[in-house]
């Protein structure tokens, strides 16, 4: 009686070491083997890459939008005086900031006046946002704190105004520069309202790290702003800053009780939530049809196996008469497809880390041999490709690519397994 051996000992090992090295004229299949572990190497590698991309993409998008915005915005609802003319006029707004400010979780709050210009220079002009906001206030903005292609002194912020880069791009303006900003709500006159013109000098050219912000913001003073806006005594709206954006819904019901009467809220999410819905689906797609890519590398394996068992009949044939058992047939052949899959994905995911770390050289030399003008910031909104690399990014796709490679295996392993030694040597 045979006596049985352990699953996967050392000879199985051995022979399907021996098989996967064999050359095509010993009855091996190495072409087929360096095409499944290429197919499977590319596929593990455009997996890890576009999930690093993708990753990097919304970390940027998130944290530029946290970074310059405000996470939640405070208003008040529309109010009628005596004269019945409407506004959404904050006049309370110190006492409102003060209150919103001793709520758990919010770090800080800012009274804000926000009004739409026209910035004019040297025959140029554009159409700007400007936000009127204490300097204090200002230098707290993540983005404006941290920045490090910012030009000018923002310690100067009292005495003119702070302008994107795109803007000053546009305009062809530098530090020290004038702008005129022309409103069209201006002074009120017994015959109307007429345009109201100022010339400021620009202290400060930022970079909030989004085109759609750079092209468009001015930071103006406060108090200069209160006056040139017409709001006298009163503010647009709150900005509040909280310790943990994402759960900011959590706060809601506090900061409207803090806000009093009459409070509206506006976060982050109310603004940017359906283009982050858009990107879930965009990533959910994109994982989908990644993995059939996976998986059609890992079907190679299949015909490798299938080719190696056909012209290994005979050897079949003689270790089953030698006393191997049809399991240990089917774990040689599994090893024989298994190792081509974890070759496959260990050479996958260190390219794709590899691309994930090193993509701004990488990005740099395509953006350079395509004569540049590959990525557009108008278009995407942020100025560089990013990648972010995560580890639960990475362990679904090795998970995955090994999940398939095994499974895959099993089948032309067994057909190997199940062959009968007789017809295998029948004309040998």
């Amino acid at each position: 009686m045979a006596q049985k051996t352990a699953p996967f000992a050392p000879f199985e090992w051995m022979i399907a070491w021996r098989y996967l090295r064999a050359r095509r004229a010993e009855g091996g299949v190495s072409a087929m083997t360096w095409i499944s572990l290429i197919g499977i190497t590319l596929a593990v590698f455009a997996l890890i890459a576009t999930l690093a991309v993708r990753s990097g993409f919304r970390a940027e998008f998130v944290d530029t939008i946290l970074g310059a915005n405000a996470h939640v915005t405070v208003y008040s609802a529309v109010q009628a005086d005596a004269q019945g003319r409407t506004s959404r006029l904050i006049t309370d707004y110190d006492e409102r900031a003060a209150r919103i400010a001793d709520v758990p979780g919010v770090t800080r709050v800012a009274p804000l006046v926000k009004g739409q210009v026209l910035a004019s220079t040297a025959g140029r002009s554009a159409g700007v946002e400007v936000f009127g906001i204490a300097a204090e206030d200002l230098m707290s903005l993540p983005r404006m704190r941290d920045a490090e292609d910012a030009r000018g002194d923002l310690g100067r912020f009292g005495e003119g105004i702070a302008v994107g880069s795109i803007i000053a791009r546009d305009l062809g303006i530098e530090i020290g520069d004038r702008i005129k900003l022309i409103s069209p709500e201006g002074v009120r006159t017994a015959f109307g309202t007429s345009p109201r013109v100022n010339s400021y000098e620009v202290v400060q050219i930022f970079s909030m790290g989004r085109y759609d912000i750079d092209r468009t913001r001015v930071y103006m003073p406060f108090a200069e702003a209160q006056s040139y806006f017409n709001r006298e005594g009163g503010a647009d709206e709150l900005e509040v800053l909280v310790e943990d954006p994402d759960r900011v819904e959590e706060l809601a019901p506090a900061l409207m009780q803090a806000g009093g009467e009459g409070t509206l809220l506006w976060s982050w999410r109310d603004a940017s939530g359906s283009f982050l819905r858009a990107l879930d689906i965009e990533d959910n797609v994109m994982f989908v049809i990644l993995s059939i890519l996976v998986l059609i590398a890992t079907m190679n394996i299949v015909s490798g196996l299938i080719m190696l068992v056909k012209n290994k009949g005979r050897d079949i044939g003689i270790l089953r008469t030698m006393g191997l058992t049809e399991g240990s047939i089917l774990r040689v052949f599994f090893i024989c497809g298994a190792l081509v899959g974890v070759f496959g994905t260990i050479f996958g995911t260190i390219l794709g880390c590899l691309f994930a770390i090193y993509i701004d050289p990488i990005f740099s030399f395509v953006n350079a041999v395509a004569g540049g003008g590959v990525w557009d910031p108008s278009i995407r909104g942020i100025y560089q490709l990013p990648a972010q690399l995560r580890l639960a990014d990475v362990l679904s796709a090795v998970s995955l690519s090994l999940g398939l490679s095994f499974v895959v295996t099993i089948f032309p392993a067994r057909r190997a397994a199940r062959m009968n030694p007789v017809e295998a040597l029948r004309y040998e």
